[in-house]
This record gives C-alpha cells, sequence and structure tokens, in this order.
C-alpha cells in the first residue's frame, strides 16, 4: 500500500472554544473574543509545488508569480498564488474525489494554537529553536513544508514560512461585530484575510493572533495556502 503524499494528509481539529485575537497587537486583532469553532480537518503542511504542479499540468491553469524560481524544490510551500488561484485548486481537488476549501480565520487561529489559549506562537512564548537562522530573514526563499515540528494539533509551518490564504474577507473592526460560533468574516469586502509568517520578512514566524490582507487577485512571492477538509 502506498503511503499518502505530504498534501493528502490532515489532521483532526477538535470542536471547541478558544480565544481569538489579542489585546497587544494592532487594534485589528482587538478584542480578544471567545470563539467556537466546529471539529473540522485541516492540511497537515501547506500545499506544496509538487501537488500544485500536478494541479497545472491537469488544467493549464496559469502559473504562480516566478514560478520557475520557486518550483525547483517539489516539497516547498508552494508561493506566488492568488486568492483566486487557490479557489481554482480547491475546485480541482473536489473534482478529483477531494473536496477541500479555504480555512476560515477562526479556523485557521484555532489551528495555529493548538489547543492553548494565550501563547505567542503555536510552539509556545520563544521562537523555536529549529527555525531557519533562528527566525531571522529574509531568507532566499520558503524552506521545505516537513522542516521543523509540529504544534500540538500536528501541523506543520503554521503561522511561518509562508503567508497563508483563508476564506474570508476582511475588515479592520470585524472582530468587536464577530458571532461567537463560527464566525465567517464579513460579508463583503476589497481583500481577502491572510495569516501566517513570510521567509521575506525580517522575522519569518507570525504571532497565532496576527491577521494580513491582500487583494484577492494579487500574487505576492511569500503567499501560499494550506486547505481544509469540505466534509471533515
Amino acid at each position: 500500500m502506498t503511503a499518502p503524499g505530504l498534501d493528502e494528509v490532515f489532521a483532526r481539529i477538535p470542536e471547541g472554544w478558544f480565544e481569538m485575537g489579542s489585546d497587544d497587537g494592532p487594534a485589528e486583532e482587538a478584542p480578544v473574543h471567545r470563539v467556537w469553532v466546529a471539529a473540522f480537518a485541516l492540511a497537515v503542511y501547506p500545499v506544496t509545488c509538487r501537488a500544485y504542479a500536478q494541479f497545472l499540468d491537469a488544467t493549464g491553469h496559469e502559473r504562480p508569480r516566478e514560478w520557475s524560481l520557486f518550483s525547483t524544490i517539489p516539497d516547498r510551500p508552494v508561493v506566488g498564488v492568488s486568492w483566486l488561484d487557490c479557489q481554482a485548486y480547491c475546485r480541482w481537488r473536489a473534482a478529483a474525489g477531494t473536496p477541500v476549501r479555504l480555512p476560515t480565520e477562526a479556523e485557521w487561529e484555532r489551528a495555529a494554537r493548538g489547543g492553548i489559549d494565550g501563547q505567542r506562537y503555536p510552539w509556545g512564548e520563544a521562537i523555536p529553536g529549529w527555525m531557519p537562522q533562528g527566525g531571522r530573514g529574509p531568507l532566499d526563499g520558503p524552506w521545505p513544508v516537513t522542516l521543523g515540528e509540529p504544534n500540538p494539533f500536528g501541523l506543520y509551518g503554521i503561522a511561518a514560512n509562508v503567508h497563508e490564504w483563508c476564506a474570508d474577507w476582511y475588515a479592520s473592526d470585524y472582530y468587536r461585530a464577530s458571532p461567537s460560533r463560527q464566525p465567517l468574516g464579513p460579508d463583503a469586502g476589497v481583500r481577502r484575510a491572510s495569516r501566517g509568517g513570510s521567509w521575506r520578512h525580517a522575522v519569518t514566524i507570525s504571532r497565532c493572533a496576527a491577521r494580513s490582507r491582500l487583494d484577492p487577485s494579487y500574487r505576492y512571492t511569500d503567499y501560499g495556502f494550506r486547505v481544509a477538509l469540505a466534509q471533515p
């Protein structure tokens, strides 16, 4: 029996309440509020260049930004993809028999925290020692998705290496009106939410509560994505 590929491995994130946001960061992260998220399954690794290459070959979809440069290591996370590209990839995976989607911001933060409220990073209060250059950047490119140690929910690289697109529209004041159960983000917006660190930044890991956003059509070389099962 063949072992599943990296892009076919999912971790179960249990249902539960958690404290979302931060009162120590930018205003967009406040207030800290209690959120309930249903159980779901999230990919252990970000989508890899290997998997994305299969998608490109099968569909003829437009290549990511600087694909020839960043796809040379198959187990790197794919970068240079827009939110719209991510949707096309999810549709392709669904047609192939694995319905997947982007996680919401609430799901992403719940997963990144690993069931531990209040900690700064998915691995605790300090930048983990396994991170390239001690978490200092910029680097020459993203590191392979298998590098390092998993967080308590079994996820690799979350909050580090690449920004990960989320499903939600972004609003800086959303937390003030966010529902306490299964928040899905605003009904409309201009930019889509994203989470996580960047190999291009001076610090390559982000705090669990840190938020970012981008026009859904833009392709930046530090933006990738991680998928959730549409039907856990």
